[in-house]
């Protein structure tokens, strides 16, 4: 009870603050996967940097289908984002075999060189050892518990394994001081506005819209906050060293002293908590409601490929809204992330699972703020309109995949909302099997984008966001109960139970 009070106690800190540290990678060019940003627009949007460790801190969380049980190891959990120029290659996790870095290295081989790395947790001394052979650019790291703990058996005199785990902190950074590769924290000052986008973008997303559509009375407002502070909570405890003297102590034994110096110690605190915000944010805007909501078929499933369990669906469709936070739209945000299920077990955490492209919806390449308009429906003269300019996020995740679709496997695209009549022909056409997304644009015209297409598309199984009770036929297989008990209660509840639950 008093590490929880403790963390809500956190909860009133102050705006941003950048890093001034050595560690912090200065004068970083931010590209993009899109638009030279050179000339910075009005709406606030998060840098690559951000994205790519919020990215890797998520797929930390990734959902495992049984806790994973190593023997003699004292290895946490790690998520890893790989990236070569635009395009993300790879998004893992560690398994029970296998570190994050000995994933990536089994997974992607000599396309590693050049690649830019972002961990969960600074690699061990054995990873990295690889990871610079190989050849990747840039190794950037969350400055928290490194992936050997450092806090694991700190207070225990008769446990071998924290003595370890400072041998290999020291060798590793022995590697990082005598590598050709960056190997460095990289986390960047958010704009001051960032928290208050990401809060209204996600309270206004298509997930709670439709609980809202469905459930009038219900305070969509009170629901976000709720999951958004159980998001906040859980978050800080797995990704924070709450005790500031246990953060100098792990920072110090992975070289980053001067981190520790004040101000620089409650500034990185303070960035480190500012993402984990960000992260709760986008989290809550898909919530946990057990059997209440998820992704199911209005019509039977037929000869498909079966769904995914609705933990794995919700932690992809929560990434896509991660990549939503990156858009150059200055009013809808979208994400998109494409995943094939492969014939056999891969070797990281996701299982069958392995990254087939992602993206966000943005002008074309090379463009800079203004060269495009900007304006929605709202703009008399339809030519000064962004719709024929601006890429949608299932065109960027297609065209910047870092996997050929293959006919034999199952292809699964999560996008953040109904896809338009412009992507429709590109989806049915590119061999994805199953859509996981909302339908609450779809059969409408909006001004200068439709939406009729999205329900006649054929050959591709649709997962919509939608009440349990409301689906008409849904395949016993759809939703298998999943270890986190997202949808473990009786199906049978009715109507008037889930919308009582809601409102509690």
């Amino acid at each position: 009870m008093a590490a929880s009070d403790s963390r809500r106690s956190q909860r009133d800190f102050e705006g941003n603050r950048s890093i001034p540290n050595g560690e912090e990678e200065r004068n970083v060019r931010d590209t993009g996967v899109q638009t030279d940003t050179r000339v910075q627009g009005h709406g606030p949007r998060l840098s690559k940097a951000n994205l790519f460790t919020l990215l890797s801190l998520w797929m930390e969380l990734f959902p495992k289908k049984e806790p994973q049980q190593r023997e003699n190891d004292t290895a946490r959990d790690t998520g890893l984002v790989v990236v070569h120029e635009r395009r993300v290659l790879g998004l893992h996790c560690s398994s029970v075999h296998l570190h994050a870095g000995q994933v990536a290295v089994v997974k992607h081989g000599p396309r590693l060189k050049e690649c830019d790395l972002y961990f969960s947790r600074k690699p061990c001394s054995t990873c990295l050892k690889m990871l610079i052979n190989a050849g990747v650019s840039r190794i950037s790291y969350w400055p928290g518990d490194a992936e050997i703990s450092l806090l694991s058996g700190k207070h225990d005199h008769n446990d071998s394994s924290h003595q370890e785990a400072i041998f290999d902190a020291t060798a590793a950074e022995r590697l990082k001081s005598n590598s050709r590769p960056h190997i460095c924290v990289l986390l960047q000052p958010l704009d001051c506005t960032m928290q208050q986008f990401v809060d209204e973008t996600s309270q206004k997303c298509d997930f709670l819209g439709k609980i809202a559509t469905d459930n009038p009375t219900l305070n969509v407002k009170d629901l976000f906050r709720r999951e958004w502070w159980n998001n906040l909570d859980d978050f800080l405890e797995k990704l924070f060293i709450n005790d500031e003297e246990q953060h100098k102590y792990v920072l110090n034994k992975m070289g980053l002293d001067n981190f520790c110096a004040e101000p620089n110690f409650s500034n990185l605190r303070q960035h480190m908590r500012n993402l984990i915000r960000i992260l709760a944010s986008a989290a809550a805007s898909v919530p946990v409601l057990e059997e209440n909501y998820g992704f199911f078929m209005t019509e039977p499933l037929g000869t498909g490929s079966p769904a995914l369990p609705q933990d794995v669906v919700r932690h992809c469709i929560i990434q896509a809204r991660l990549l939503a936070c990156r858009t150059e739209d200055p009013k809808v945000g979208v994400g998109a992330v494409i995943w094939a299920e492969g014939k056999q077990s891969q070797c990281d955490g996701t299982g069958q699972l392995y990254l087939v492209g992602c993206g966000y919806n943005a002008y074309p390449v090379g463009s800079q703020y203004a060269e495009y308009p900007q304006m929605d429906h709202k703009q008399e003269e339809r030519q000064n309109r962004k719709y024929r300019y601006i890429l949608h996020a299932e065109q960027n995740a297609i065209t910047f995949r870092s996997a050929e679709i293959k006919e034999e496997e199952n292809t699964m695209l999560f996008v953040t909302k109904c896809p338009c009549d412009e992507c429709v022909p590109l989806i049915g056409c590119a061999g994805i099997k199953q859509i996981y997304t909302t339908d609450l644009d779809s059969k409408k015209v909006k001004n200068d984008i439709s939406y009729l297409r999205f329900d006649k598309l054929k050959g591709v199984q649709k997962f919509i966001w939608q009440q349990k009770s409301s689906a008409r036929h849904i395949s016993e297989q759809a939703a298998p109960p999943t270890a986190n008990g997202y949808m473990k209660r009786k199906e049978e509840e009715t109507h008037f139970q889930c919308n009582k639950r809601l409102r509690s």
